[in-house]
């Protein structure tokens, strides 16, 4: 898929980019299948922020996708290719031979007109196809991968991401994550075969911040531009860090301190993720 610019006709467009949407093919048509989700806005059920520099952004209604892929033994073909705002990569309108139209992740390289199946086992390892993961061979990429079975795809469902299948140990099968961890995965939960497409949308510069305004992400104000009453790194003559290591509001270490709680699955983490 292709990056591209912009006619710097204003300061802020010379730099930022898009993609090209030469590779949507409809604009969404099955109307069951979206739905107006109530803008949160980083607020938690008490209606207090948990998540700042969040806002509504623009208007955009939801697609319901079909994560959990349990529609075992029924030929689905791809009907259209649509934008999904809600998502970093495209989805898929799969029409089912029982007339069922669900929604899927794109993987890279499925096209309209292609066929696509899940089952528990027995299927050809093509892309879009999806099957447990202990039936999936050694090596294979995939992508929208449950953490436990029958509760829906978890990991590696951001354009361009997969995991790798590394071996088999009892009942678990070894994958390596996007993020480089190595952890275990009961065979028993499903996973997409194949790459999740779009992966250029790392390339993308936003360009302006009106751009950021309807992703929803409101501004941030650095901390050494406060006084020392609203951020540990306010206040001092001139640009100062005031001596210390960089923390939140809080206080709390931003680079590298491990936030991580002790959890039943640390057990299944066979190697922690790459430093960058």
């Amino acid at each position: 898929m292709a990056i591209k610019g912009y006619k710097p006709y204003t300061p802020s467009r010379r730099y930022m980019t898009n993609l090209d949407s030469s590779d949507i093919t409809s604009k969404p048509t099955v109307r069951s299948l979206l739905v107006n989700l109530p803008r949160k806005a980083g607020r938690n059920h008490h209606g207090r922020i948990t998540s700042r520099h969040k806002e509504a952004g623009a208007k955009k209604l939801y697609r319901i996708i079909d994560f959990k892929r349990n529609k075992f033994g029924v030929e689905g073909t791809v009907a259209t290719v649509e934008y999904d705002p809600y998502r970093n990569c495209r989805i898929c309108l799969v029409k089912y031979t029982d007339g069922e139209k669900r929604y899927i992740l794109q993987p890279k390289g499925l096209k309209v007109g292609d066929k696509i199946m899940a089952a528990e086992s027995g299927l050809d390892i093509r892309t879009g196809n999806a099957m447990k993961l202990k039936n999936i061979p050694v090596g294979t990429l995939v992508h929208n991968i449950e953490m436990n079975p029958g509760q829906g795809g978890k990991l590696a469902r951001s354009a361009g991401g997969y995991a790798q299948i590394m071996g088999r140990d009892g009942k678990y099968v070894s994958l390596r994550l996007p993020s480089g961890e190595m952890r275990y995965i009961l065979g028993e939960c499903m996973a997409t075969i194949g790459t999740v497409g779009n992966e250029d949308f790392a390339n993308i510069v936003i360009g302006k911040a009106g751009r950021s305004r309807h992703l929803g992400i409101r501004p941030q104000t650095r901390g050494s531009a406060m006084n020392p009453i609203d951020h540990p790194h306010g206040g001092g003559e001139g640009k100062t860090n005031s001596g210390r290591h960089p923390v939140s509001p809080w206080g709390m270490p931003t680079k590298g301190y491990k936030t991580r709680k002790k959890k039943a699955s640390d057990k299944l983490i066979i190697s922690r993720k790459k430093k960058k």
